[in-house]
């Protein structure tokens, strides 16, 4: 292709081939997906739009029409994406200038926030409500979560073999690829996913005996295929019958890092436990709580002052 043709070269075009040459292969599935859907909004916002037109205004313009139906953080996450190819078209000398230098992201306002995590006495009026039989339900994978912070999953990938009942530890080392018709085994997160999780004994009881006849390599949790929805209804009856704030499967893994905040546990301990690839993600995730103690510390603080006479 001659260097006017790639100038001329429609920007949805350029995008595709940029993904198809640097993500294909290298991100996991899930996340090649979420570019897959930005290609699909920008050949629909700027079908039009060639390379040598991306200037800051019609890149500011492309991004105001995505902010008219999406907030601000999904906006951001759409520029970031964007933005990498652009890069890499700006050093390829197909753009002049880098069109997203002092950029302005929008966005149309959130919806009101779900609670995200329960305290210790909505967790324990949860748990009272779970039907622990025993054969294997989404009771189990609910309080397995509840217990542990896992992904969701992660929790429908373990299989017998990931549990160490001797030092009451289980093996995070792949996921499950639920969005998948098939299923399947798929690599975690990131590095840092690749983790063993310290149980307590009492879940360590319960599951030695749930699952000592089942398959050592195959999913406990998963018979056939598996929607994030099915097990979100279930936990919406039993919050219910709690009489306590609804919140998703996702709400339990912050339920789980937040119960141990508030007991002191360190960042580093919740960080490693979660899997998150650095303490950073969980000083971000978690600011609002880690705030909450400070100013509780804050307080002991000067208690302990006043009585120094």
């Amino acid at each position: 292709m001659s260097r006017y043709k790639e100038k001329t070269e429609l920007f949805y075009k350029y995008f595709e081939e940029w993904i198809e040459l640097y993500k294909v292969g290298a991100i996991r599935q899930v996340t090649l997906q979420k570019y897959y859907m930005s290609l699909q909004r920008v050949s629909e916002i700027a079908p039009k739009l060639k390379m040598n037109e991306l200037d800051r205004k019609a890149y500011q313009n492309l991004l105001n029409q995505y902010a008219q139906t999406h907030e601000k953080q999904t906006t951001m996450d759409f520029h970031h994406q964007l933005k990498g190819a652009i890069l890499d078209a700006v050093d390829e000398g197909l753009i002049k200038q880098n069109p997203t230098r002092k950029i302005i992201v929008k966005g149309k306002k959130p919806k009101e926030k779900r609670t995200k995590y329960l305290n210790q006495f909505e967790v324990q009026a949860l748990l009272k409500q779970l039907d622990l039989t025993t054969q294997v339900s989404w009771d189990w994978f609910i309080l397995l979560i509840t217990k542990t912070g896992l992904r969701f999953s992660e929790a429908l990938a373990l299989t017998p073999n990931d549990f160490n009942f001797s030092t009451q530890k289980i093996s995070i080392n792949k996921t499950w690829n639920y969005k998948h018709t098939q299923g399947g085994f798929q690599p975690t997160k990131n590095v840092s996913s690749n983790r063993k999780i310290q149980l307590d004994w009492q879940t360590t009881m319960q599951f030695s005996q749930l699952i000592k006849d089942l398959a050592p390599e195959k999913p406990i949790f998963v018979r056939s295929r598996v929607f994030n929805s099915t097990i979100n209804n279930r936990l919406k009856v039993l919050c219910q019958k709690a009489d306590i704030p609804i919140i998703t499967i996702h709400g339990l893994r912050h339920t789980h890092a937040s119960l141990l905040l508030f007991a002191n546990v360190s960042i580093a301990s919740v960080a490693k436990r979660l899997g998150h690839s650095s303490m950073t993600t969980t000083q971000e995730t978690y600011l609002h709580i880690i705030n909450e103690l400070e100013n509780q510390d804050n307080d002991k603080i000067m208690r302990h002052l006043a009585m120094l006479m």
